[in-house]
């Protein structure tokens, strides 16, 4: 059996570069339709440009049909090479500007949502100096879950995480933050909302519909949710928001978050005993990264900013 040869060039070149960008964004919007915003390209033109790294490759990489869009088994193997070797340039790219005394290169972040209203503004607060230094720096941030920060800094797409001190994995370095603090409250409209609050105990809330979070709780916050009555679920504190806002349910939410509904009359506090608890949030980083610039530029911006 004559094993065949695949006709990709023995270099790897920019146009072969250019072409795993658009099959990267193809792979991670789901089709070709949805990648013409992320790319800034026709259909007809994705397309093409997957038409190209197909038969640069020698494989089939998607499927198209009535069936929708989907990843071949090499389209999956070719898309997890594909991020390696553009984390690779990456690296490549931040180390040599690292040999330049001006601050060049990326930063990319992943930030937990719905912490930009918290008072202290250490994430901003060193933005701001870090762009003083390096005005060419090029900073990214991404919104995502933990979980999907965790593994974004693990496989290299992200420099940097923040996220609650909650099961970080042992390869991950951690550094403090602060804490967010939270309480139960309910909306204008909610029984609760003009009660008195010498009447506010555990065993009077125990039976309202409360939302319990599906997403990971510090060890604190698990008793202060393990008495209510949960009858709706949210998968992160907007979603909470969004159900408490409703006059029907009780809840948890970070004082930040609440504040502005606090301060415009539509939400009110429940000053019950143990309904209350902090929550830490951590600086995250691969213990075993490659000096970067920026990324340390950003950390000693931090340790200024208390």
């Amino acid at each position: 059996m004559v094993e065949r040869k695949s006709p990709f060039p023995g270099r790897v070149s920019d146009f072969d570069i250019r072409l795993i960008r658009v099959f990267k964004a193809v792979a991670e919007c789901g089709g070709f339709t949805a990648a013409e915003v992320e790319l800034g390209i026709s259909r007809s033109a994705i397309s093409l440009h997957m038409a190209d790294l197909e038969k640069r490759l020698g494989l089939r990489l998607c499927q198209r049909g009535r069936s929708g869009f989907a990843l071949t088994e090499e389209g999956r193997q070719v898309y997890a090479a594909g991020l390696t070797l553009l984390a690779s340039l990456e690296t490549f790219r931040t180390e040599v500007n690292g040999l330049h005394r001006t601050l060049r290169g990326e930063l990319n972040i992943g930030i937990t949502d719905n912490l930009v209203s918290l008072p202290q503004m250490r994430i901003t607060h060193s933005l701001a100096e870090l762009k003083q230094r390096g005005p060419e720096a090029r900073i990214n941030i991404h919104m995502e879950p933990p979980d999907s920060i965790a593994q974004g800094v693990l496989d290299g797409r992200l420099h940097l995480g923040v996220v609650p001190e909650i099961n970080l994995l042992a390869s991950l370095e951690s550094r403090v933050l602060y804490s967010e603090r939270s309480q139960l409250y309910c909306a204008v409209g909610h029984p609760l909302f003009d009660s008195d609050d010498a009447g506010l105990t555990r065993q009077a809330l125990a039976d309202w519909d409360a939302v319990q979070p599906s997403y990971p709780l510090p060890e604190a916050a698990r008793d202060p949710h393990a008495w209510l009555n949960g009858t709706a679920s949210a998968s992160d504190r907007e979603g909470a928001a969004f159900l408490i806002l409703t006059g029907c349910y009780i809840g948890y939410l970070p004082d930040h978050l609440a504040a502005p509904w606090v301060n415009a009359g539509r939400l009110r506090g429940l000053a019950v005993s143990g309904g209350e608890y902090s929550t830490p949030f951590v600086t995250v980083m691969r213990r075993d990264r490659r000096p970067h610039r920026v990324l340390e530029a950003f950390l000693d911006a931090l340790a200024h900013h208390p």
